[in-house]
């Protein structure tokens, strides 16, 4: 999970874990390290639906401290351990030009190294979205991909709550996956679900 300052980046890693896990501010650059954090998707059918769609499958994202052996018993749906990985907010933070450098070093190698990351989500703030910094992020993170054949990009659009009708519609015209933090519905959290994994499982 990777964006800029402020671009909601925590509060939407609290709401895929359904947990207040991910410390969020209103203080660019509250994230000073590379968090990780183990989950475990829940994949359950809707026997009256047809399968193969996204009707017929209801998500729900589990943190590893969550479970107990009752609960895997008493179930048979399917369960997919995935990783999050909340990386410090490019851009402006409160922080001296020689930690910043640390930073962007300390990112790049593990960016560049980590082979085993599957998927980059690149957040967006839905109200600005033609910024430079998101535009040297999407540069970046496409070389990584494109050197990779198992790799993929995801970009999602955060804060949607706080457009005007007309500039909500046009994102959506464009097919872009936006998200609120604020007023969230089942609907968009299953859309985002669903969404990443597909994205980085191809499923």
């Amino acid at each position: 999970m990777l964006g800029r300052s402020n671009v909601g980046k925590s509060s939407i890693i609290n709401l895929l874990l359904n947990h207040k896990l991910a410390k969020s501010s209103s203080t660019p650059g509250k994230t000073k390290l590379i968090n990780f954090f183990s989950t475990t998707w829940e994949l359950t059918t809707n026997k009256d639906s047809m399968p193969n769609t996204h009707d017929s499958i209801a998500l729900q994202c589990k943190t590893d401290s969550m479970q107990n052996n009752q609960d895997l018993l008493q179930t048979e749906s399917m369960r997919i351990p995935l990783i999050f990985i909340d990386f410090p907010g490019f851009g402006y933070a409160k922080v001296s030009k020689d930690t910043k450098k640390v930073w962007d070093k300390h990112l790049t190698d593990f960016i560049y190294k980590r082979q085993s990351i599957k998927l980059f989500c690149h957040l967006i703030d839905s109200r600005h979205t033609n910024l430079a910094i998101d535009t040297e992020i999407e540069r970046f993170l496409q070389k990584i991909v494109e050197s990779r054949q198992d790799c993929k990009l995801l970009q999602i659009y955060t804060k949607d709550d706080k457009l005007n009708k007309s500039d909500y519609h046009k994102l959506k015209t464009q097919n872009k996956l936006t998200i609120s933090t604020l007023k969230k519905t089942p609907q968009a959290t299953q859309q985002l679900y669903h969404a990443i994994l597909h994205a980085s499982l191809n499923w």
